[in-house]
């Protein structure tokens, strides 16, 4: 008899993991201000700042990095077990945990920057882009009334194009599960047999 087994969930679940791992070492995004004079490097699962080569992390953040990485390990291996026991009583719960994991950590990062991005602009007075290219004219406060433009370029890195790869197959998973578990959660109907009763002559 042949396993049912769910293709989509097991690359993507194995997909989150290399993500976690990857986003260790790469930024989701990346902000660089000066010649390297400020560098923000942000993920999900670890987030450092460098301010004139010196590294530093906010307590803050850091428990922040520590819960998202243990969500998002949790629902990698938890669309892993679901993957290849796509028919089991439990399956259906396994999924539901797992598969929306990497979809709202994509949305909750991207909200959360552009949240962050919003709160510069309101406190210091200057625009930072989520990507691209610009210069930044501080205020005349902070360099005590001389003008002083200092560059910035921001942009997303190849791990969150990953992670978004990882969101499409899990969000597959989900779908595909249908077609390898197409029974679950059905009631069988037994066919109703009528007996009809001998005609007495």
């Amino acid at each position: 008899m042949k396993t049912a087994v769910n293709w989509f969930g097991i690359v993507g679940g194995a997909l989150v993991l290399v993500v976690v791992a990857v986003s260790l070492f790469v930024p989701w995004w990346q902000l660089v201000a000066g010649e390297d004079l400020v560098k923000a490097n942000v993920s999900p699962v670890n987030t450092n700042f460098n301010f004139t080569g010196s590294s530093f992390t906010v307590p803050l953040l850091f428990a922040l990095n520590i819960t998202s990485m243990i969500l998002m390990i949790s629902g990698g291996i938890t669309m892993l077990i679901y993957s290849v026991k796509p028919t089991a009583s439990y399956a259906g719960k396994l999924l539901s945990f797992s598969y929306k994991k990497p979809l709202l950590t994509v949305i909750l990062f991207v909200a959360g920057l552009f949240a962050a991005t919003l709160i510069v602009k309101s406190i210091l007075g200057f625009e930072i882009p989520l990507m691209g290219a610009t210069n930044v004219l501080l205020p005349a406060e902070m360099t005590q009334g001389t003008t002083v433009t200092v560059p910035v370029v921001t942009g997303f890195g190849w791990s969150f194009l990953l992670t978004i790869v990882a969101a499409g197959l899990c969000i597959a998973a989900r779908l595909f599960h249908k077609k390898v578990a197409p029974m679950q959660g059905t009631t069988v109907r037994q066919p109703m047999v009528v007996t009809t009763p001998p005609i007495s002559r």
